[in-house]
C-alpha cells in the first residue's frame, strides 16, 4: 500500500515542505506568489488523498498515520517561517502559538489513545477550522505582494485569529473527550 496513489500524495505533501520553506525564504513578491501556488497544491493533496483513499478503497495504516503528520508538518513549518520572516507579527503570533500548540497536544492525545484503542474522529468544527487556516496563512504568504489597496495581510491576521478561536474549541472537545478515557 506504500505505493498506492493516497499514499504518493501525501509524501509529496511532506517533500513539498522544504521547496515551500525555501520559496518563502527567498520573500520576493513573485516568490510569495509562486508560495502561494506550492502551499494550494499541497492543500489539494490534502483533500485528494483522503478521497481517492475512501473511494477506491485504499485507506490503509501507513496513511491514517502520515496523513496527519503531513497536516502539521506542513502548517507548522509555514507558520514558523512566516514569522521568521515577519510575515506574522505582533500579537498575530499568539495566534500562530495557539494554533501549533493544539496541534501538538492533539497528535499526542491521538497517540495516547491509539494506544489503548479509542479512535478520536475528525469533528466538521475541526474541518472548517482547517480550511479557514489554510486560507489564511495562504493570504499571509503573499502578504505586501498582494493586489494594491487589497488588505491581503488583514484578512490573513483576521482569519488566523479565527483558526486559533476555533482551535481553542477543537482543542478543548478533543481533550475532554481523552481526558474521559485517562482519567478512570
Amino acid at each position: 500500500m506504500l505505493m498506492s496513489l493516497p499514499n504518493l500524495l501525501t509524501l509529496s505533501r511532506i517533500f513539498a515542505i522544504p521547496l515551500i520553506v525555501a520559496l518563502i525564504y527567498i520573500d520576493t513578491p513573485l516568490f510569495r506568489w509562486l508560495t502561494l501556488a506550492g502551499f494550494t497544491l499541497a492543500g489539494v493533496t490534502d483533500y485528494l488523498d483522503g478521497y481517492l483513499a475512501r473511494n477506491r478503497n485504499e485507506i490503509s495504516p501507513l496513511g491514517r498515520f502520515l496523513d496527519p503528520i503531513a497536516d502539521k508538518l506542513l502548517v507548522a513549518a509555514v507558520i514558523m517561517m512566516l514569522v521568521a520572516t515577519r510575515q506574522i507579527e505582533g500579537l498575530t503570533i499568539f495566534a500562530a502559538i495557539v494554533i501549533l500548540c493544539r496541534e501538538i497536544l492533539v497528535s499526542g492525545l491521538r497517540e495516547y489513545l491509539a494506544e489503548i484503542k479509542v479512535s478520536v474522529p475528525v469533528t466538521s468544527l475541526a474541518k472548517w477550522k482547517t480550511a479557514i487556516q489554510m486560507i489564511a496563512l495562504g493570504f499571509l504568504i503573499v502578504g505586501s505582494a498582494g493586489p494594491d489597496g487589497f488588505p491581503t495581510v488583514l484578512i490573513g491576521e483576521v482569519g488566523l485569529w479565527i483558526a486559533a478561536a476555533l482551535t481553542l474549541l477543537t482543542g478543548y472537545d478533543y481533550l475532554s473527550h481523552g481526558l474521559r478515557h485517562m482519567i478512570k
